[in-house]
């Protein structure tokens, strides 16, 4: 069961939009990160590096946390927003929820649910 302290300091990385970094300080080495339905990728260096590519796709990245945070136990559900835009000024806007176990003070599961609707980058429209 991660400690309150231990959850704050990775809800504040990841707003920090330290994707990557979050993964490396909070994950366990054999962790599993899962989109909805789809295989999880396994393996704290693969959700790395999945995390980098996804990363560079994206000029810029905001990334919010909606309290409160729901724990029990060693079970923890957040509820994101997430705020790309990329080179070309599309933007995307993702709002899931990551359902993680975790061991001790790291993740050991996550999994993620949002409507895959939502990842088709909108195009730009300026003033």
């Amino acid at each position: 069961m991660p400690s309150a302290e231990t959850l704050e300091k990775f809800i504040a990385r990841v707003e920090s939009n330290a994707h990557v970094e979050a993964i490396e300080e909070f994950y366990t080495p054999n962790a599993t990160m899962q989109e909805n339905n789809a295989p999880p990728r396994v393996g704290r260096d693969t959700l790395v590096e999945s995390e980098r590519r996804a990363l560079a796709r994206a000029k810029s990245v905001t990334s919010q946390c909606v309290r409160p945070v729901f724990v029990d136990g060693d079970r923890v559900v957040i509820r994101w927003i997430f705020e790309f835009t990329y080179p070309d000024g599309s933007r995307m806007r993702i709002e899931e929820l990551a359902y993680q176990r975790w061991e001790g003070e790291r993740i050991a599961e996550e999994k993620f649910f949002y409507d895959p609707a939502q990842l088709k980058p909108q195009p730009f429209i300026g003033t």
